[in-house]
C-alpha cells in the first residue's frame, strides 16, 4: 500500500466516502489510487468543471449532512481554484477537509512550475490545521487530524502532499520517540450548560414582556424545541438567511428572514422587542437588530467566538442549540399575556397578503416575485432548494414557504456569486432520492452554473429521482449590484458594468440531453413549474424576467430614498424603474385579498 492507497483507506474509516475534485499531475498518484477505490466500491468521485466547484459542494455536503465535505485539487492553479469554496466553508462554520497535491519534495524551493506556497496560501481560511506531509509516516496523524478538527470544530482543514509522497510506500509509525499515534473515533461534548447560568437566561426571558427569538444555522437541529420555547414565552421567531429551514414558515408566529433580504415583520419585532434570544447566529446586520441596551440579551451558541459579537448579550451559553434550549425549558414560565404574540401573528398573516400582492404586480415580461410565489405551494416534500447570491436570493428568502422537513442553503457570510448551481449538485449526491431545486440568477449561471449542468448530464441517470431542477432568472442585469447603486450610491444603472448578454439557457439544457422551459408570461409559470416538477430528467426552467422590480428592504431609510431619487437622474431604465417601484410601494397599501 502507498500514501494515496493508505490516504483513501482512511478517509473511509473516518466515514468520508464521497470526494470532489479534479485531476493533475499534482495528485497523480492519488488518481492512480482513487481509480481502484472507486472500482472496489469504497469511494465514490464527483468530477466537477471547475476546483471551485469542488470546493463549494464540499461545503454544501457538510452543511446539507452535518458531515465533513471533502475536496481535491491538484498543485499550483488547482489548489488556488479551491480556496473561494473553502472560504465559504470557513465563513458559514462547517467543516471540509481539502487534499491538495504539490511538486515533487525534491524540487520544493527551486521555483519549480506550478510551485506555489501553499501552506502561505491556506494559513488564513485554514488557520486551525494545514499541514505538508513530507514523510510516509505522517500521512496517518495529518488525516486524522484533518478530519477531527474539521468536524468537532466546524472549519476547513488543508493536507499538502507532494507528488512524489503520493507513491511512496505506506509506513506505520514505531512506537518510539518523535512519532505519534493517532486515533480514529466520535468526539462526545460532555459540556453541561452551567446551572447557574441557565437561571440567569431563564430570569431574563420570564421577566421579558416582548421576547423575539432570532435563529441561525446552529438552530436547524433544534426546531422542535425552539418552537416549545417560542410557545412558552409568546414569542416570535425571525430566521437568519442560513437558518430559513430552522422552523417552518407555516406557524403564524414565525416572521420569516433577518436583513436586507428580510421581512417587515421581522424588522418591527426587533425593534419593538425587550428581550431578544439569540440561537445559533453569527448575524452580520446589527442594525437589524435591537437598539443596543434598549433590550435584554440571551444568547445561545456553540462557539464561544459568536458570544456577544453582534448585541452586548446579558447572558451567553455555550453549548448545542437544541440541548440549551431542552435544559433551559423547564426553568421557563408560560407568559398569559399573549397581547405581543398577537400583535406578531397579525404582523406576519398582513406581511404575506403583502407579498402575495407585490407578487401579482405587472412587471414586462415576468414578475420575479410571481415565480417564486407560484413555486412556493409546489414545493415536494422534503425538497432541499438552493439559492445563489444577487437579487435572486431576495425572493428564496422571502417568497419560499419552507415546511418541515425541507432544506435548503446558500452562500451565507461569504455571498459568493455561483454557489448555487454546485450546493444543488451536492445535495443531490448526498440525497439521490429528493427533489433539489436551485435558484439561480443569470450573472452566475453565465459564471459558472453553466458549466456544472455539465456535470449534472453526466450523473443524473445514477439517480434513484432524477429530478433536479435549475431556475434561471433571466433579466440580462446583474440585478442586485445594479439596486444597490441605486438605493446606497444614489446613481443610475452602469450598463457597462452591468448589462450582461442574453443566453438561451432552456435551450442550452436541451444540447446536453435534460429538459429546457422557457415562460415569458405570468399565465404559464403554474404550468411550466408543474411541468418541471414532474419531468424525467434535470431542467432548466428559465423565467424571463423584469429586472427594474425593486427587492425592496424590510424599512427604508431617509438616505435610502434619497439616494433612489436621486439615480433617477441618470437612470437609462428610468420609466421602467419608477413604475415597477411605483407598484411595489402602492401594494403596501393596497394588499391584494385571497378569495
Amino acid at each position: 500500500m502507498n500514501v494515496s492507497e493508505y490516504l483513501l483507506k482512511r478517509l473511509k474509516e473516518w466515514g468520508l466516502h464521497r470526494v470532489y475534485g479534479y485531476p493533475g499531475d499534482g495528485i497523480g498518484g492519488i488518481d492512480l489510487a482513487l481509480q481502484k477505490a472507486v472500482d472496489r466500491g469504497d469511494l465514490e468521485y464527483v468530477q466537477v468543471r471547475h476546483e471551485e466547484m469542488a470546493a463549494f459542494m464540499a461545503s454544501a455536503h457538510a452543511k446539507f449532512t452535518g458531515q465533513p465535505g471533502l475536496c481535491i485539487a491538484t498543485s499550483g492553479p488547482g489548489a488556488i481554484h479551491l480556496l473561494n469554496g473553502l472560504y465559504d466553508a470557513k465563513m458559514d462554520h462547517v467543516g471540509v477537509v481539502a487534499i491538495m497535491g504539490q511538486q515533487a519534495s525534491t524540487c520544493i524551493g527551486a521555483n519549480y512550475q506550478q510551485e506555489v506556497d501553499l501552506q502561505s496560501l491556506c494559513k488564513d481560511l485554514a488557520n486551525d490545521y494545514v499541514v505538508t506531509v513530507s514523510n510516509p509516516y505522517q500521512i496517518r496523524h495529518a488525516i486524522d487530524r484533518a478530519v477531527r478538527i474539521a468536524r468537532d470544530k466546524h472549519v476547513p482543514t488543508v493536507v499538502i502532499i507532494p507528488n512524489d509522497v503520493q507513491i511512496k510506500p505506506f509506513k506505520e509509525a514505531p512506537n518510539a520517540h518523535g512519532f505519534t499515534h493517532t486515533g480514529i473515533g466520535e468526539t462526545t461534548f460532555a459540556h453541561v450548560t452551567d446551572v447557574a447560568g441557565l437561571h440567569e437566561a431563564a430570569r431574563i426571558l420570564n421577566e421579558g414582556e416582548r421576547v423575539a427569538i432570532l435563529a441561525g444555522a446552529g438552530a436547524l437541529n433544534a426546531t422542535e424545541a425552539l418552537l416549545t420555547v417560542a410557545e412558552t414565552l409568546g414569542a416570535g421567531i425571525a430566521k437568519a438567511l442560513l437558518g430559513k429551514a430552522a422552523v417552518p414558515d407555516h406557524y403564524p408566529f414565525v416572521t420569516g428572514s433577518m436583513g436586507l433580504l428580510g421581512t417587515k415583520p421581522s424588522w418591527d419585532m426587533m425593534k419593538e422587542c425587550d428581550t431578544l434570544l439569540m440561537v445559533g447566529s453569527a448575524f452580520p446586520y446589527s442594525e437589524f437588530l435591537p437598539d443596543p441596551g434598549k433590550a435584554k440579551g440571551v444568547q445561545i451558541d456553540i462557539e464561544p467566538a459568536n458570544m456577544s459579537l453582534r448585541y452586548p448579550m446579558d447572558v451567553c451559553l455555550q453549548g448545542d442549540s437544541a440541548s440549551v434550549l431542552k435544559a433551559l425549558l423547564p426553568l421557563l414560565k408560560p407568559k398569559s399575556n399573549r397581547k405581543w404574540r398577537k400583535k406578531i401573528e397579525n404582523n406576519v398573516a398582513s406581511w404575506w397578503q403583502l407579498l402575495e400582492s407585490r407578487a401579482m404586480q405587472e412587471a414586462t415580461p415576468l414578475n420575479p416575485q410571481r415565480v417564486f410565489w407560484e413555486l412556493s405551494p409546489r414545493l415536494p416534500d422534503n425538497a432541499i432548494i438552493t439559492a445563489d447570491s444577487g437579487s435572486v436570493a431576495n425572493w428564496y428568502a422571502r417568497d419560499l414557504k419552507f415546511r418541515a422537513g425541507m432544506k435548503g442553503s446558500l452562500s451565507g457570510g461569504l455571498a459568493s456569486l455561483g454557489a448555487g448551481t454546485p450546493y444543488a449538485i451536492s445535495a443531490k449526491m448526498a440525497y439521490p432520492e429528493r427533489t433539489v431545486i436551485a435558484c439561480m440568477g443569470d450573472g452566475a449561471m453565465q459564471m459558472n452554473g453553466i458549466n456544472e449542468m455539465i456535470t449534472i448530464s453526466k450523473y443524473w441517470k445514477n439517480w434513484s429521482n432524477p429530478r433536479l431542477i435549475v431556475l434561471v432568472l433571466n433579466n440580462e442585469d446583474l440585478n442586485q449590484v445594479t439596486w444597490e447603486e441605486r438605493a446606497q450610491s444614489g446613481a443610475g444603472k452602469t450598463e457597462v458594468t452591468q448589462s450582461i448578454p442574453d443566453f438561451p439557457f432552456a435551450k442550452y439544457a436541451e444540447l446536453l440531453g435534460l429538459r429546457g422551459i422557457f415562460v415569458n408570461t405570468p399565465d404559464r409559470l403554474g404550468a411550466a413549474w408543474d411541468e418541471a416538477l414532474n419531468a424525467d430528467r434535470p431542467v432548466i426552467l428559465e423565467a424571463k424576467t423584469d429586472p427594474n422590480v425593486p427587492p425592496l428592504p424590510p424599512h427604508i431609510t431617509l438616505a435610502q430614498a434619497k439616494a433612489f431619487m436621486t439615480s433617477l437622474i441618470d437612470e437609462p431604465e428610468r420609466a421602467s424603474t419608477m413604475v415597477n417601484s411605483a407598484r411595489q410601494v402602492l401594494a403596501s397599501f393596497l394588499p391584494r385579498r385571497r378569495d
